[in-house]
């Protein structure tokens, strides 16, 4: 502990595996490491393929490039905790390298909801707008959205960990899951942390929030011009393009929703729900993107086996 008058700050947190089931670690990182390498090596094919095919530089596949890249970083930010905790019970980690730790992932959170949010948009001027879209979104268009993404998750989550190091902790060190998160750290403190619930909030609604606001609006709006189509199966090829990125939009909303949720309003839910939860926000979604796209687009499954053809 470090001492300063009346401020105290952990030197270290201390992580958790699966509550409970602790003796079974061993053989539990057995599925993770199989999602991590399907995460790693997926990812990383989605990437080689969209750069070696010249017919897939196109600002969907662009998009796609991006959407695999956050998701490598997400995969790499926890999977040297998660597989230390299982491996050989590395549970401690240090208070200003868990604030690094935790600052990267809700970055890298953020701007895959703005990612997910830049593919509806696409969509919608691919399917509502056929004739403008390539004057729309050109490449150079395509990279001012990439940096304005990633310089808004940085700008806007910047404060979140000086508000941490300005509490006060009080003697508990026991994070919830294998990774820090905001949430988790600012409930050990024993100081004021009502400015903390405030910005999360305000972050995560005006950020994440809208995104999916925006993407459901976008989806209302391609229904609608997809209803007006002449024909059933025009209807049937327009939905089609959409529906990896709509699997994609409820894979990563739909547990980081609870688990905003689970943290912020539901003290009484089982530790081992809480920590599922989290696993399925931060491991399922860069394990399943990669899969998804490759059996949904025919263009990345055409790509993929002319490459293995190749081999």
């Amino acid at each position: 502990w470090e001492f300063n008058g009346s401020f105290y700050q952990p030197s270290a947190f201390l992580m958790m595996g699966i509550p409970g089931l602790e003796a079974l670690h061993h053989w539990i990182s057995i599925p993770f490491c199989a999602l991590y390498l399907i995460a790693l090596l997926g990812n990383c094919m989605i990437l080689f393929i969209i750069k070696r095919t010249q017919s897939l530089h196109e600002p969907m596949y662009y998009f796609l490039s991006m959407l695999a890249v956050t998701d490598l970083g997400l995969v790499l930010c926890t999977l040297p905790t998660t597989l230390g905790i299982f491996w050989f019970n590395m549970r401690r980690i240090g208070f200003d390298a868990c604030l690094t730790q935790m600052y990267f992932i809700h970055i890298l959170s953020f701007i895959e909801s703005s990612v997910l949010l830049a593919m509806a948009f696409d969509r919608f001027v691919a399917i509502c707008h056929p004739l403008r879209h390539p004057s729309i979104l050109t490449k150079m268009t395509v990279i001012k959205i990439g940096l304005a993404i990633i310089l808004r998750g940085m700008v806007s989550l910047l404060p979140i960990p000086f508000l941490l190091k300005r509490l006060t902790y009080c003697g508990k060190t026991e994070l919830s899951h294998s990774f820090c998160f905001h949430p988790d750290i600012m409930n050990l403190a024993c100081a004021d942390i009502k400015v903390n619930v405030f910005y999360g909030m305000i972050i995560l609604l005006s950020t994440v929030g809208m995104d999916f606001i925006f993407i459901v609006l976008s989806y209302i709006l391609i229904i609608k011009t997809v209803i007006s189509l002449a024909t059933k199966e025009e209807c049937l090829k327009a939905l089609n393009t959409c529906v990896s990125h709509i699997c994609a939009v409820l894979v990563f909303f739909i547990p980081m929703i609870g688990l905003s949720m689970i943290h912020r309003f539901g003290k009484n839910v089982p530790p081992l729900v809480n920590t599922l939860v989290a696993y399925t926000y931060l491991i399922i979604p860069p394990a399943l993107n990669p899969i998804i796209y490759s059996i949904k687009s025919s263009h990345i499954r055409e790509a993929l086996l002319r490459a293995l053809r190749r081999k």
